[in-house]
């Protein structure tokens, strides 16, 4: 009786780790379950948005495709919202197996999670009319800069080197369009944010030739698609495709359809050219951290 009930724990034991196992092997946890989970986002346009009727789409969620074809033909994908609160537990958990929003590659994050290889990089730039005499941080003093509550571009913004002994005033909308109606509005002289967000919020406004992106960056951050940790078979995969998508074209191509070509639903382009910082790591593919990229 004691060697039957001995064999039986062992054998628990042993499908727990099997389980435990397949949990950190996404490929296999794929073909199990018989579908693979993409985390994706409803309004983080042009990376992962969506355009009702539960469709996702977006320049990382056609990669994202791409790349689960690839490694994963014939197995359904399934598309799971996520929100900036609950993106990294559910990756963590396995409810998602890769999302492929625009999160951002950090110090932080990386202890909880792994990031493929950079494929999109956002920089913290200023929006302005496309009237206005601003066109650097330097032109900012005495003017009144605008930026959304909770976020950090305001702080970037006084911390950057160029903006020493230049003054400004701040004022904050509740949410990003709210911010860019006080611009619009000619209660703000600027819009401090990331590029994709102005970019997006111009291309959408009333009159998009109106505005205009300027000024050096305040600040770079790497944005990669998000995977379990300690799935180094996963990653490597990703990657491989991922460096096999540079050196084919095919990921400039992907950049230009959703960054510089019209755009669903109002078929508007954001007319987002890549930056220096993008371009220089498709020669040079990293998965660094945002902070190797603001020292």
């Amino acid at each position: 009786m004691k060697l039957k009930k001995s064999i039986a724990c062992a054998g628990l034991a042993l499908a727990a780790t099997g389980v435990f196992a397949q949990a950190n092997d996404t490929l296999a946890k794929a073909h199990a379950a018989g579908k693979v989970v993409m985390g994706v986002r409803e309004s983080s346009a042009p990376l992962s948005y969506t355009v009702g009727n539960n469709q996702f789409t977006g320049y990382h969620v056609e990669l994202c495709q791409r790349i689960l074809k690839a490694l994963l033909p014939g197995v359904p994908v399934e598309y799971a919202p996520v929100t900036s609160a609950n993106r990294m537990p559910l990756v963590q958990n396995g409810t998602v197996d890769i999302e492929c929003g625009s999160t951002t590659n950090n110090v932080a994050r990386q202890k909880e999670v792994a990031f493929a290889l950079t494929t999109y990089v956002t920089e913290v730039r200023t929006a302005v009319k496309a009237s206005s005499a601003v066109k650097s941080v330097a032109d900012l003093n005495g003017k009144t800069v605008a930026t959304t509550t909770g976020t950090t571009s305001v702080a970037l913004l006084r911390k950057n080197k160029r903006a020493q002994g230049v003054n400004f005033t701040e004022v904050y909308g509740k949410d990003h369009a709210d911010s860019f109606l006080l611009l619009e509005s000619g209660r703000a002289d600027a819009f401090v944010m990331d590029d994709n967000i102005l970019a997006g919020l111009i291309a959408g406004s009333k009159e998009p030739k109106g505005y205009a992106i300027v000024g050096e960056t305040l600040n770079v951050e790497p944005i990669a698609i998000m995977i379990r940790k300690d799935d180094a078979k996963f990653k490597k995969a990703v990657d491989d495709y991922i460096r096999g998508a540079i050196k084919s074209g095919e990921l400039t191509a992907l950049y230009d359809k959703w960054f510089l070509q019209p755009i669903p639903p109002k078929d508007t382009s954001v007319n987002l050219k890549m930056g220096t910082v993008l371009a220089g790591l498709l020669k040079t593919p990293s998965d660094a951290p945002a902070e190797d990229f603001n020292k």
